[in-house]
């Protein structure tokens, strides 16, 4: 496969995971400057370090607020990883690598573009907005599901995964980094009804409250919910099961191409990692510094598969 249609797939799937991880950050964040005002501020200021575009915010805006914020993550054209950049972005991309796709996928690329094209023409109002995030989330998983249920496995199929992957293993440990790090006010609130508030609201943007409750009951204990979201395969957000799935897709690409890659050693690194860790281990050297090195590695990862598949040579 050439790399430039590598890169396509791959960056094509990164961008309709990131619109649909932007859409969960913003419906806990209503929820929660819904439910405690008096952290409002907190919650959105959150929201926007967690979507890596606080500096950018900050060029247009004095305050951290929820009609500003929404609107600038949802719809603004300054805003690079704005909701509707990255859905342009991703048709570009399913424009470019039409015939690496099936009918279906490209539709539903296609179709999710329209659509929110015409939702997100105008600013969002408050009555709105749960149906246009309900719709954001629907028309990414229509493109996945096209993708499970009409692409051959082969590199395509590869590609395509690695990069949803990479993009929902980024988003879920930068959820967990800045939440606990940035909006916990201090060290003795660990443990406190304050400390678990947040930790629930971690579990709310990656959509994992209701699998939690089932796996471990109502009690949001805050080591719980952090093994669960890192090392339990079970969770399809979590890290591992992230990691499990992009050394899986990359050893068939080793496979398929007989070559093996600086990539598929760095995958293979923390693969191990994940394999060996416990949340006690993870605890006692330290949540930041886990995630810190973790969103290093797996941004190293994804510009050494870059290089090793040649997406822009």
């Amino acid at each position: 496969m050439l790399g430039k249609t590598a890169g396509g797939l791959y960056w094509l799937f990164r961008y309709m995971e990131r619109s649909e991880n932007l859409a969960r950050l913003i419906s806990a964040g209503q929820r929660i400057a819904l439910t405690r005002s008096s952290t409002a501020p907190d919650e959105w200021e959150s929201i926007v370090a967690t979507a890596g575009v606080r500096e950018a915010y900050l060029e247009k805006y004095d305050a951290f607020e929820g009609p500003s914020v929404i609107d600038f993550i949802l719809r603004d054209k300054d805003n690079l990883s704005s909701v509707m950049s990255v859905i342009e972005a991703a048709r570009n991309n399913a424009r470019t690598v039409r015939t690496a796709l099936t009918r279906e996928v490209w539709e539903a690329v296609n179709e999710c573009w329209m659509l929110l094209k015409d939702a997100l023409a105008r600013r969002v109002s408050d009555r709105d907005l749960p149906q246009v995030l309900a719709m954001i989330r629907q028309r990414s998983a229509f493109v996945r599901g096209a993708l499970h249920g009409t692409m051959v496995r082969n590199d395509s199929y590869d590609f395509a995964r690695i990069g949803t992957f990479i993009e929902r293993a980024d988003s879920t440990a930068r959820i967990l980094d800045v939440k606990y790090y940035v909006l916990l006010p201090s060290a003795h609130h660990v443990g406190t009804s304050i400390d678990n508030v947040h930790w629930e609201t971690i579990l709310r943007s990656v959509s994992a409250d209701g699998s939690f409750r089932y796996l471990h009951g109502a009690e949001a204990r805050p080591r719980l919910i952090a093994d669960f979201l890192i090392l339990d395969r079970r969770l399809p957000r979590s890290l591992a099961f992230c990691y499990s799935k992009i050394g899986d897709n990359l050893s068939y690409l080793e496979s398929d191409y007989g070559m093996r890659l600086p990539c598929h050693d760095l995958s293979d690194e923390v693969c191990e990692r994940f394999r060996n860790a416990t949340i006690d281990m993870v605890f006692e050297k330290g949540l930041h510094e886990f995630l810190q090195r973790f969103i290093q590695d797996n941004n190293r990862l994804g510009q050494q598969i870059e290089a090793d598949y040649r997406f822009t040579g």
